[in-house]
């Protein structure tokens, strides 16, 4: 039996139950795998709300690390007793053990903690796709980049920095664009203070940026087209104030024939090979240390209404793990 958070219907934190469930043995291509940490992120509340509907009951979680205990038939790149690491469907990871699919279960070096790949995964897989699978982005660019302080925004602070890239940041308060700064960003936007679209423009000479990632949805979507310049590509990939309206493509045509798209992690990793690879590379810049994980709560299985309250209240910075 394994203690596992689950949801019987959708609403608020109070919704969730932490219960007893059998784990049971990894059939062909499975595993099973003992947890160590499972991380929070928003995709978790979008699943919880319904937002993201669920055939419920459900357990919740997308990700976490830990120790490889049985392996199916088929299963060759993992074996009993690696460390590995995770953020893959389906939801589950809010549990001390399961069994899941191991296509995406990636091996962890030594160099990771189990903490530190917990808290990683998903935000960092999602940077790398959304530098390097996505749009051409070479050192040098500009790139408008909205809750530069949240899991994700640390995460692409840094690594737009490894890379040569200019990366502006906006946050919502002076000591969340402090940490923005210290973490990589060339510039920072209290967004709360000040015309974000006005600053983006001073900062560039009034042509706009060529690419805007964008994780926050509603509040901030009208105000990162006028962010682009011509031809300027716009990465939707999140709905952190609520889902973004129906957009008029008459819209992206006047404002200089602006390309948009909304990005899922789960398409990019989808193949065994290329989410192998993406982990790598993440795994790659944190050995290097270009990528530090900034763990900035933690929280226990019991505590998971408490955790959730934070993050959507914005009262996270950096990742959040849930310790087992």
């Amino acid at each position: 039996m394994a203690k596992t958070v689950i949801i019987e219907q959708a609403g608020g934190p109070e919704n969730m139950k932490l219960v007893d469930l059998p784990v049971g043995d990894p059939g062909p291509g499975e595993i099973r795998i003992q947890h160590k940490a499972c991380g929070l992120n928003f995709i978790d509340v979008y699943q919880r709300t319904g937002l993201y509907p669920l055939e419920l009951p459900h357990a919740l979680g997308m990700e976490a690390a830990g120790v490889v205990e049985a392996v199916g038939a088929g299963v060759t790149h993992l074996k009993e007793g690696d460390r590995a690491a995770y953020a893959s469907m389906p939801p589950g990871a809010y549990t001390e053990a399961r069994v899941m699919p191991a296509a995406q279960v990636c091996r962890l070096p030594d160099e990771v903690s189990f903490e530190q790949a917990a808290a990683v995964m998903l935000q960092g897989l999602t940077v790398e796709y959304l530098f390097h699978r996505t749009t051409p982005i070479a050192a040098g660019d500009k790139v408008l980049f909205h809750a530069a302080a949240g899991g994700v925004g640390l995460l692409a602070c840094q690594w737009a920095k490894s890379e040569g890239i200019e990366l502006i940041g906006t946050a919502g308060s002076d000591e969340k664009c402090a940490l923005a700064k210290a973490a990589g960003a060339a510039h920072v936007i209290n967004y709360r203070t000040q015309d974000f679209v006005a600053e983006v423009k001073a900062l560039t000479g009034g042509q706009g940026v060529p690419v805007v990632m964008d994780g926050v949805g509603k509040d901030t979507f009208d105000g990162s087209l006028d962010c682009l310049e011509p031809l300027g590509m716009m990465l939707s990939f999140g709905n952190a104030s609520g889902p973004v309206p129906p957009v008029n493509l008459a819209t992206l045509a006047a404002k200089g024939s602006l390309r948009l798209t909304r990005g899922v992690l789960f398409t990019h990793t989808a193949k065994h090979e290329t989410c192998q690879e993406m982990a790598a590379h993440l795994f790659a810049k944190m050995a290097s240390g270009d990528v530090k994980v900034n763990i900035g709560q933690r929280f226990s299985l019991d505590q998971i209404a408490e955790a959730h309250r934070a993050l959507e209240g914005r009262r996270t910075t950096g990742s959040t793990v849930l310790t087992i």
